[in-house]
């Protein structure tokens, strides 16, 4: 799998699926989740509130998928990243979204995957660290799927790219 990282929107990119840092309720919030929502329009929404309806609230680490409404990829796949703790290595649960992510895009038949840095925002992560883990997450969920051929890093400052790059620069030796 091929990885990528852009400094950007990520409700711009044209990939068959873009992943939203989503908060629990999946009823759209701030921060990327707002902007997918509101690029995306009301279909996400709708379809959101049926899972809701049907599943309760998304639990941390796992995802779900809606269409991408008025976005230019296909698919949008849902992820909570986890609250960053100082007192509990929550690092099983960002691996998660992104492993978790991979494997229902690869289900769905997407073949190019963006992402943006899960929990790196209001969550709290550590930008090097939500870096680190997001990149050992996707090369090690890349050996798994048969489908997805490339993984986007869609970073929307120069310190959120500068972080990843250097993950990936070192993630690579």
């Amino acid at each position: 799998m091929d990885i990528e990282l852009v400094r950007g929107d990520i409700t711009e990119q044209n990939v068959d699926a873009v992943v939203n840092a989503a908060n629990s309720s999946l009823l759209g919030g701030g921060g990327v989740d707002g902007a997918i929502h509101r690029r995306g329009g009301p279909s996400i929404l709708e379809e959101c509130r049926r899972i809701r309806e049907r599943s309760g609230p998304l639990p941390t680490g796992r995802v779900v998928s809606t269409t991408a409404g008025d976005l230019p990829a296909r698919w949008v796949i849902h992820t909570v990243g986890p609250v960053h703790s100082t007192t509990e290595d929550r690092t099983h649960l960002l691996t998660s979204c992104y492993v978790e992510s991979l494997r229902l895009a690869d289900e769905l038949g997407a073949r190019t995957v963006a992402f943006p840095a899960v929990s790196a925002g209001v969550y709290g992560w550590p930008l090097d660290d939500a870096a680190r883990v997001a990149v050992a997450a996707v090369r090690e969920a890349g050996t798994a799927t048969s489908d997805v051929t490339t993984c986007r890093f869609v970073l929307f400052d120069e310190p959120a790219y500068v972080a990843f790059d250097r993950a990936l620069r070192a993630d690579t030796g």
